[in-house]
């Protein structure tokens, strides 16, 4: 009896010590840490909202996005404060760069070009791509966005390879049979009104199945409907903090249907796949070359099926999300600014006339290629970037700890009037007239809508041809002007999306 109770003794004692411990481990990440970290960039000059213990800033920069999509603004595009109001309230009262808290993470928000620059360039890879975890891992999982190392340099080379300019010449005729379908079903529309996201939603999920997938968007369809559902869980769930022992043994509604979509997005994938294998595509895209490296002979080159089930969810995702954003803010610009309209018409018109576009005209417009620039520097598609700080770092003077999120504002720096001036907010597309360099006298990080150095959107080509394709046989038919049911409300939604659509009046030419 004695040895049982000696023996409950050490089993209780150690049970306290064990709650002891883990109760200073949490302490130490969710007390001692943020504010040692807060105090240290303080002394460098770098403030922010102050700490909350648990949150962070969580609950704040909630609250203002809420209260700034409460109503509608006027037809400016002075939209920083709409999009990103946190960061741009806390820019006027901190600085430039500042910290805020996501929950008892540290994020140094950087809008300073030079540092930027540093970052994005990463030349002793010291900011890395971190794991997003979370519903974001269900929408996207290891594929390029998040890979990082010898698997990243992998999957980039069968990108770069599958959209490099040369191969993007092959892929044009596949965005003209997408842009006359489209065409073809606005005839309905004519002298109407017509809204055009998701009508771009459509015609970009269409593009990017024929051209990286060889299969049609009906296939694809379904895909896209799943991947959607998962923005809208990863959206709603952005500010949200879970207890991390709970979580794991307590599956919310949300945890349920997103692992519920993540499972049927890979199966349907796989049907792409098996479809593939068995020769019913049409060959030479982007799925081929990921399934000839998931049977490369060297193994160390080879890929997974689920490192290829992963590329595929990025890139249908990221193909179709990026352009139609560039397209429909394009629209909207154009709709308002119908000077530019018929500037960008004229030139589609001397180009090719009432013909299809061609590879080699396309590259040859500049006044749309001012416009594009100029909807990309306004309302670019993706409005911030992130990095962790692998290690011990130097930035410009600062020295940063280890583990810290550094979150480059790309959105806040398009609209900074002290690199672009006072009508920094205004449509003004010969700002591009000597290209981007003179634009930003050579300041090469004032414009990153697809980021920049070594991690930049493998995209950066594809979208704008996409684009100038699609706009050139849409200005070939029709001039359309804004509804005045139009509502001006400009929103993240991973994406710079409009809120309730752009509604337009769509006119025969």
């Amino acid at each position: 009896m004695a040895a049982i109770g000696i023996l409950a003794i050490c089993l209780s004692c150690s049970l306290c010590l064990y709650l002891v411990l883990s109760l200073i481990r949490q302490l130490n990440r969710l007390w001692w840490t943020p504010i040692r970290i807060q105090h240290q960039m303080h002394s460098q000059g770098i403030n922010g909202p102050p700490y909350k213990f648990f949150y962070g800033s969580n609950k704040d920069v909630s609250n203002m996005k809420k209260e700034a999509m409460v109503k509608p603004m006027d037809l400016s595009h002075d939209i920083l404060y709409k999009a990103q109001p946190h960061i741009h309230a806390w820019i006027k009262k901190y600085g430039k760069n500042f910290l805020l808290w996501n929950g008892s993470q540290p994020e140094l928000i950087v809008t300073e070009p030079e540092l930027i620059k540093e970052i994005l360039n990463n030349r002793d890879n010291t900011y890395v791509k971190e794991k997003p975890g979370g519903y974001i891992d269900n929408l996207l999982g290891d594929g390029l966005v998040f890979s990082t190392g010898e698997k990243w340099t992998k999957m980039r080379k069968l990108a770069n390879n599958a959209f490099h300019a040369e191969s993007l010449k092959n892929l044009v005729p596949a965005m003209i049979t997408s842009g006359e379908e489209m065409l073809e079903r606005w005839k309905i529309y004519e002298g109407k009104e017509m809204e055009v996201f998701e009508e771009f939603t459509q015609l970009t999920s269409e593009v990017i199945s024929r051209t990286a997938f060889g299969s049609s968007y009906l296939e694809g369809k379904k895909i896209f409907e799943m991947l959607t559902k998962l923005t809208l869980i990863v959206a709603r769930n952005t500010h949200v903090l879970k207890i991390p022992v709970i979580s794991k043994f307590y599956k919310t509604k949300d945890d349920i249907e997103a692992d519920e979509l993540e499972k049927g997005i890979y199966n349907r994938v796989l049907e792409i796949i098996k479809n593939t294998e068995f020769g019913s595509s049409t060959g030479g895209h982007f799925l081929e070359l990921l399934l000839t490296a998931h049977h490369d002979a060297n193994v160390s080159q080879r890929i997974s099926i689920k490192d290829l089930v992963d590329e595929c969810k990025t890139f249908y995702f990221a193909g179709q999300e990026t352009t139609n954003n560039l397209l429909t803010w394009s629209v909207f610009l154009l709709s308002i600014h119908t000077d530019w309209q018929e500037k960008a018409r004229q030139e589609v018109l001397s180009l090719f006339g009432h013909q299809n576009p061609t590879p080699d005209g396309i590259t040859k417009l500049n006044t749309m290629s001012m416009i594009i620039n100029e909807a990309l520097r306004l309302y670019p598609p993706a409005i911030s970037m992130l990095r962790k700080v692998e290690r011990k770092a130097t930035l410009g003077k600062l020295t940063l700890p280890a583990n810290l999120t550094v979150n480059v504002s790309n959105f806040a720096v398009h609209h900074d009037p002290d690199i672009w001036g006072e009508d920094v907010n205004l449509f003004k597309p010969q700002r591009f007239s000597e290209g981007v360099a003179k634009a930003t006298n050579n300041n090469v990080a004032a414009f990153i809508p697809f980021g920049m150095g070594p991690r930049i959107c493998v995209g950066s080509n594809f979208t704008p041809t996409e684009a100038k394709v699609v706009l050139s046989m849409i200005l070939q038919r029709y001039a359309f002007t804004l509804s005045p049911t139009y509502v001006h409300l400009p929103f993240q939604l991973f994406t710079l999306r409009p809120l309730n659509g752009v509604q337009v009046i769509l006119h025969s030419l």
